[in-house]
């Protein structure tokens, strides 16, 4: 029988937090896997959420950890990718609002590059901030098992 908790590794980009500013994700190395998938974490917004107060989550590539591109829509899997490599924008509508209960999205990765991570920027001012938080989960190793333990990159 295969499982999955051997199956996987979980990886930390952006450190759950009250977020009020943009920020690159700490990057996540792939050596090893063929797909990942990131999930983003939204607790209940701190400011109210909208066209002119928002957060925007890309993601980002790298072949050598140093020059990171926007994903394209040929680079994922269950998701659109927009210009910028966004794919997750929180601003109070019904694809981006986390509300007062809060809320988790996902995307999977199969572009094949080495090096991943998130990219949080915003838009307004965030006075209260709202916390977020992102993990990539690096699947179909190579080799496994794998511990699964959550790791920060």
């Amino acid at each position: 029988m295969q499982d999955l908790t051997n199956n996987i590794v979980v990886s930390n980009s952006i450190i759950n937090a009250v977020k009020t500013a943009g920020a690159n994700g700490t990057t996540v190395d792939l050596k090893g896997f063929e797909e990942a998938t990131a999930i983003v974490d939204v607790g209940a917004e701190g400011d109210t959420l909208s066209s002119s107060i928002y957060f925007e989550i890309s993601l980002e590539h790298s072949d050598d950890d140093s020059t990171f591109t926007d994903l394209v829509q040929a680079d994922v899997i269950n998701g659109t990718i927009a210009a910028g490599g966004i794919w997750l924008k929180l601003d109070g509508t019904t694809d981006g609002d986390p509300g007062t209960t809060g809320g988790d999205w996902q995307i999977g990765y199969v572009g094949g590059k080495r090096y991943l991570r998130l990219v949080l920027a915003k838009a307004g001012t965030h006075s209260n901030g709202t916390p977020i938080s992102g993990v990539i989960v690096k699947s179909r190793p190579r080799v496994a098992p794998k511990a699964n333990t959550v790791h920060n990159a």
